[in-house]
């Protein structure tokens, strides 16, 4: 079943659209919009792919033409995680000359950055597709825009992580740490620290670091780093009592070898800090 993935709500992107656009236009707005397009000049424009990919990234878009003039139409021929072809028009934008111009280049920033995520997600899912595996996104994201990237990711065919500290308890090897260095009293403290629905999750890196783990009963595993053999070892020796996920050093190359080993996820923070931007184009038609 492919779901929809819906717009973020305005008051989240709000402020980061606004902050790109200020940026943009700093202290004396487009020199160069103002210096040589007449103030009634009119535009028909599409906004179209110049290689494959994933779409992701059309509520920011919009919203930050909106922002500049909401008289200028925005015709969507595509919805946020469709797979693009090069030369596939994604929208059609037609009205003010200088709106579309002031408004085309952070238009195309969050396209093509999202759609690079999107993208990405998009192989990473494909590579494992043969298995039970989710691809899953982490923190690793750019300050400021998690949201965006998150469902970018989404848009990908990928879920996603914890959105930041306050949703979830994963308990890492530094927390171990600090904790004298027991995952037992790192387990047996977050549970009685958590209310009934938040979800305790703790990273091992060993079969034995496992095994302790286990007899505590997390929520979730996290199996750090490890070898293709223990991570087999670690889905034997666990037997669907609780979900397993893999992370460290992931890579297109591994990541299916990593998938059928069994484990119920794999996390990646490349999909977000490594994504490569797609080439977007914004074309005068």
């Amino acid at each position: 079943m492919t779901l929809s993935i819906p717009p973020l709500p305005g008051i989240i992107l709000d402020p980061i659209v606004r902050l790109a656009l200020a940026e943009d236009l700093g202290r004396a707005g487009d020199l160069t919009t103002d210096a040589t397009i007449p103030a009634g000049a009119q535009m028909r424009a599409v906004i179209a792919a110049r290689k494959p990919g994933v779409i992701a990234g059309l509520d920011a878009a919009e919203y930050a033409l909106r922002l500049i003039d909401t008289d200028v139409s925005f015709a969507l021929k595509m919805q946020d995680g469709a797979a693009l072809a090069p030369g596939d028009v994604i929208a059609e934008l037609k009205g003010s000359a200088r709106s579309i111009l002031i408004a085309e280049r952070t238009m195309l920033n969050f396209l093509g950055r999202l759609s690079g995520v999107a993208s990405l997600t998009r192989q990473y899912v494909d590579a494992v597709a043969h298995t039970k595996t989710r691809i899953v996104c982490t923190r690793k994201t750019t300050p400021g825009h998690r949201a965006l990237e998150k469902r970018a990711v989404r848009c990908g065919g990928g879920t996603s992580h914890r959105y930041g500290l306050d949703d979830a308890i994963l308990i890492k090897d530094n927390h171990i740490a600090a904790c004298n260095g027991s995952v037992a009293d790192a387990i047996e403290r977050a549970k009685a620290y958590a209310g009934h629905l938040r979800m305790v999750e703790v990273e091992v890196d060993t079969l034995a670091q496992l095994e302790i783990a286990l007899a505590h009963a997390p929520h979730a595993i996290l199996l750090d780093n490890m070898s293709l053999a223990d991570l087999s070892a670690a889905v034997k020796l666990t037997g669907g009592r609780v979900p397993l996920e893999a992370s460290g050093g992931v890579t297109l190359s591994s990541v299916a070898a990593i998938a059928e080993t069994g484990v119920d996820f794999i996390s990646s923070g490349a999909l977000t800090h490594s994504a490569p931007n797609l080439d977007l184009g914004l074309d005068v038609v």
